[in-house]
């Protein structure tokens, strides 16, 4: 996996983050935005199931990441109740942007500015090859399932 000059600054952060932890993935810059899971998969031609979506949400007063399936919506009590949480709501723009360095459409599971309690959907062990947000709303990566679950340090739950 080489680095790529033209990739936005937060993507090569990204990048750098998946160079140290192993892991042999490239990142694809995509011609049009891929802020959504619908998006990304028509973009990219895989099964919209198979985005993995990085949210952020405020889990009594924390910010945490989950990964969720791009196939469906968090519900917000499994999610707190799945990760012993008993206020959940989604981060506003301004804390997904303070707790990760990068926009909302454009948040990776790393290259963060500090380690994230990160949580991922047990419906993405379904997905041979997983496609994440890299940094930046127009670039995407694929990613298994243990990929995924080894460089954010995560722990699988229900999210719906």
């Amino acid at each position: 996996m080489s680095e790529t000059p033209s990739l936005p600054e937060r993507s090569r952060l990204v990048h750098q983050h998946l160079v140290e932890a192993g892991v042999d993935t490239s990142i694809r810059v995509l011609p049009d935005s891929a802020r959504t899971a619908a998006e990304a998969a028509a973009t990219i031609g895989c099964d919209v199931a198979a985005i993995a979506n990085s949210l952020v949400f405020l889990a009594d007063g924390d910010p945490v990441l989950v990964m969720t399936s791009g196939g469906h919506r968090v519900e917000l009590a499994t999610l707190g109740a799945s990760i012993g949480a008993e206020d959940v709501s989604m981060a506003p723009a301004s804390v997904v942007r303070s707790a990760t360095g990068q926009a909302i459409g454009g948040v990776a599971p790393v290259g963060h500015p500090a380690p994230l309690r990160t949580f991922i959907d047990e419906a993405l062990q379904d997905h041979e090859e997983l496609w994440a947000a890299a940094g930046h709303p127009h670039t995407v990566m694929p990613l298994t399932f243990e990929q995924l679950r080894r460089i954010t340090g995560a722990t699988v739950i229900t999210v719906v």
